[in-house]
């Protein structure tokens, strides 16, 4: 069964807001205990920087996974060894007119 690209956005960004938030609470807890005083909306501002490359890296991977899990699934190879890694990111009916 594959995710559909909707699903995948929706999974990548709860889990992205969810450690967004844990984020800004372990900011808040260790950043005095090594000497770093910063402002809540530092805090927010450093954790919102690094909430869309989260996000990006999130979706990117799933999107990866699942189309490798369906060229396993199908059996389809895209690699001249054989293996099922090839060009992950092509569509399927662009493989299909290559004759993969």
């Amino acid at each position: 069964m594959t995710q559909s690209r909707a699903m995948s956005l929706v999974e990548a960004a709860t889990n992205v807001v969810v450690g967004y938030v844990l984020a800004i609470a372990m900011q808040l807890a260790m950043f005095p205990l090594f000497g770093f005083e910063a402002a809540l909306a530092d805090h927010l501002l450093i954790g919102l920087a690094f909430f869309g490359v989260s996000l990006a890296r999130g979706y990117l991977l799933r999107r990866l996974f699942d189309r490798w899990s369906e060229l396993r699934a199908d059996g389809g190879t895209t690699c001249a060894d054989g293996s099922a890694g090839g060009d992950l990111f092509v569509p399927r009916s662009a493989t299909d007119r290559a004759g993969a």
